[in-house]
């Protein structure tokens, strides 16, 4: 899945990013829609879609948390480990301070690596699985693009999911190798 947050392109000034493709004005939908996907080794989270609005650390909360505790408490009982980005709405001390009074481990902030997609099932493997099995004919609308991603994320295969969770611990020990640099 293409993140236009994570590419740059430099130039002197707005022709020349223009020229080299810097500058995007395309507009698919009229209005945004926000995705949660959680993993494990046994499977995915229920998908979380938010249709409005800007994902905040009181939505997380409210929203999200609940929904991975959930199934972190039905998969393994109170032998789990919560992970999560450095996103700013997990991130927020009312984010961990929620996740540290109900769930039985968390990775904390301060013990995991800023903007590690290296360490991420969902961001080395699971995304672009999803994205793979979209039928972007399909969705030409918010409400086309929405039962889409339903539909999408129920294809994704249970193999790659668990070769996913399965990979992360090869991946911490090549990340300590190499001393927190970037896996290719």
């Amino acid at each position: 899945m293409y993140n236009r947050q994570n590419d740059r392109v430099w130039a002197v000034d707005r022709a020349e990013a223009d020229k080299n493709g810097g500058i995007k004005q395309k507009q698919n939908f009229p209005t945004k829609v926000m995705v949660w996907l959680g993993a494990c080794s046994k499977g995915l989270t229920p998908l979380v879609i938010f249709e409005t609005g800007t994902m905040n650390h009181q939505r997380y909360i409210k929203e999200v948390l609940p929904i991975a505790k959930k199934y972190g408490d039905e998969q393994f009982g109170d032998n789990w480990t919560y992970q999560q980005d450095s996103a700013r709405p997990h991130t927020h001390e009312l984010s961990l301070e929620w996740c540290y009074e109900n769930m039985p481990g968390i990775i904390g902030k301060d013990r995991w690596p800023p903007n590690s997609l290296d360490l991420s099932p969902l961001d080395y493997s699971i995304w672009s699985e999803f994205v793979q099995q979209i039928n972007w004919s399909v969705a030409r609308s918010k409400q086309s693009l929405i039962e889409e991603l339903k539909r999408a994320v129920k294809k994704i295969r249970p193999e790659i999911v668990l070769q996913s969770c399965e990979s992360w611990t090869k991946r911490l020990h090549r990340l300590k190798k190499i001393n927190g640099g970037y896996l290719h």
